[in-house]
C-alpha cells in the first residue's frame, strides 16, 4: 500500500491546507479558440490536456463558471476501481484504472493513487450470487476480480465486524485488488498543470450563459460572462449541470441531478487498509492519507441543484458503518458535505456527438465520475479531436436511448459508487 509522510506532503503541496497549490495561469479569454471545454473539473481539464498532447490541439480555453476543482471533483469520496458488469462498461472504466496506474509520472505531479484494493461485501445469498457473476465476468473481460469467504475478508480488513449475528452478516466479497483511492483535488490540480505548461487557456469565474450557433445551426461559440467566445468545437463536461448548459442549445438530454452525501471523520493514525463498500446497507469507508475515516452515502431520492442532501441519508450510512466497524463508534464527524450528481435512465454515461455540429458531451456519471476521470477525459478529447468516438466510448451514445440499446448498468453496478 502507497503511504505518504507529513514531510513528503508538504514537499509535493498535496493539500490546500498547507496553504500551497500548484500555480496555472488565470488566463483572460481570447476571441476565438480552436477548441472550449466548459466545466474545470477533473474531465475538463484532462480532456484539454489530452487534446493538447495527444492530438496537438493547443488553441484551448477551459471555462468554469467558478474555481478550478470546485464542483464534483472536490466532493468525491476518491474511490477508483473498474469491476463493473458489462462489457462496455467494464472496457471503459479499465482504461481509466490503466491510465490512473501512471497518471503520477506523466503528469509529474503526485495524484496519490493508492491501490490498496475495493472490497464488496455480500450480506445474503442474492449478493453472493450477484458478485460471483461479477468475478466471472470480469475474469472473462480481462479485469481482476476474485470472491473471498467471510473469513478471508476479515484477514484482508481487520476492521470488519464478520459476527452472524449482526443485522447484515458478512457472508463473503468481492475484491478487487488494482482498485483503490487518490487524491481528488490533486488530479484536479495535475491535469491543470499540465495543460498550462502546453499553452491551455485555463479561465476561471467565466460562466457560460449561453450557446451561439450559425446559420447552419452548427456551434460558433460560447456567451460568457466575460464576453463572447468563438470556437466551432465545444464541449460540455460540466458534472450536475450539464443539462442546463446543452438546454442553451436547444439540447435535451435524458439527465436527472440528484443530491449525493458522503462525511469524514476526525483524523486518526493508520487504522484501515482498504476501500469497503456494502449496496445491501449502502455505506463505504475508506482512509484518507491525512487519517480521516472518507464514509460515502446514497444519493437522494428526489431530484435537486443544491450541495446537500436529507439528514436520514447520513443518518442510516453511520448506522451501517457502526454496526460493520464496531470499534469506530466512539470517532467523531469532522464534516459532511454534497455533491450533485446527473445520472442516465441506464446509469451509464453519455460521451459522444450531440445532434449539434461541433457540440459534444461527456455527462451522466452519476456516482462512476471520479473514478472514470483519465479515460473519460482521454476518450471526450478523441471524439473532440475526431469528431467521431473511440471505439471504446462508441457504445455511451445519446443515440441509445431512442433505440433501446440501453447499457443498464443501474442494478449490475454492484453499489452505486
Amino acid at each position: 500500500m502507497q503511504r505518504f509522510s507529513a514531510l513528503a506532503l508538504l514537499r509535493h503541496g498535496l493539500g490546500r491546507h498547507q496553504g500551497w497549490k500548484p500555480q496555472w495561469r488565470n488566463a483572460a479569454p481570447k476571441p476565438s479558440y480552436d477548441a472550449i471545454i466548459v466545466g474545470g473539473g477533473g474531465h475538463g481539464l484532462g480532456a484539454a490536456y489530452y487534446l493538447a498532447k495527444v492530438y496537438g490541439i493547443r488553441n484551448v480555453a477551459v471555462v468554469e463558471k467558478g474555481w478550478i476543482g470546485g464542483g464534483n471533483t472536490g466532493r468525491n469520496t476518491t474511490i477508483i476501481r473498474s469491476n463493473y458488469l458489462f462489457e462496455e462498461s467494464a472496457a471503459l472504466y479499465d482504461h481509466a484504472l490503466k491510465l490512473w496506474e501512471g497518471l503520477s509520472q506523466e503528469l509529474n505531479y503526485n495524484v496519490m493513487f493508492s491501490q490498496r484494493g475495493v472490497m464488496m461485501l455480500a450480506h445474503n445469498i442474492h449478493d453472493i450470487q450477484v458478485f460471483k457473476r461479477h468475478v466471472h465476468a470480469n475474469r472473462i473481460n480481462g479485469v481482476d476480480n476474485e470472491w473471498l469467504t467471510a473469513e478471508q475478508a476479515k484477514d484482508y480488513c481487520p476492521p470488519l465486524n464478520i459476527d452472524p449475528n449482526v443485522r447484515y452478516p458478512v457472508l463473503g466479497a468481492a475484491l478487487q485488488r488494482r482498485g483503490g483511492t487518490a487524491r481528488h483535488d490533486a488530479v484536479a490540480w495535475g491535469y491543470a498543470r499540465a495543460a498550462d505548461a502546453l499553452g491551455v487557456d485555463i479561465i476561471e469565474n467565466c460562466e457560460v450563459a449561453g450557446i451561439r450557433r450559425d446559420m447552419a445551426g452548427a456551434v460558433a461559440g460560447v456567451e460568457t460572462s466575460r464576453g463572447f467566445i468563438a470556437s466551432k468545437r465545444v464541449g460540455v463536461s460540466a458534472a450536475g449541470h450539464t443539462s442546463v448548459v446543452l438546454d442553451m442549445a436547444h439540447v435535451r438530454l435524458p439527465l436527472e441531478s440528484f443530491p449525493l452525501q458522503a462525511l469524514v471523520s476526525e483524523p486518526v493514525k493508520p487504522v484501515f487498509p482498504c476501500v469497503v463498500m456494502s449496496n445491501t446497507i449502502h455505506a463505504y469507508l475508506s482512509q484518507s492519507d491525512k487519517g480521516e475515516l472518507v464514509i460515502g452515502a446514497g444519493t437522494d431520492v428526489y431530484t435537486s441543484y443544491t450541495q446537500r442532501g436529507g439528514l436520514h441519508i447520513a443518518t442510516h450510512t453511520l448506522e451501517a458503518i457502526c454496526e460493520l466497524f464496531p470499534r469506530f463508534r466512539r470517532m467523531r464527524m469532522l464534516r459532511n458535505w454534497g455533491g450533485i450528481v446527473d445520472v442516465t435512465p441506464d446509469r451509464s454515461p453519455i460521451i459522444a456527438k450531440t445532434p449539434v455540429t461541433g457540440l459534444y458531451v461527456n455527462c451522466g456519471w452519476g456516482t462512476g465520475g471520479f473514478k472514470a476521470t483519465p479515460g473519460a477525459a482521454h476518450l471526450f478529447a478523441h471524439t473532440i479531436a475526431r469528431d467521431e468516438p473511440h471505439p471504446i466510448n462508441a457504445p455511451f451514445t445519446i443515440e441509445r436511448f431512442r433505440d433501446g440499446y440501453l447499457i443498464d448498468e443501474a442494478a449490475a453496478a454492484a453499489v452505486a459508487h
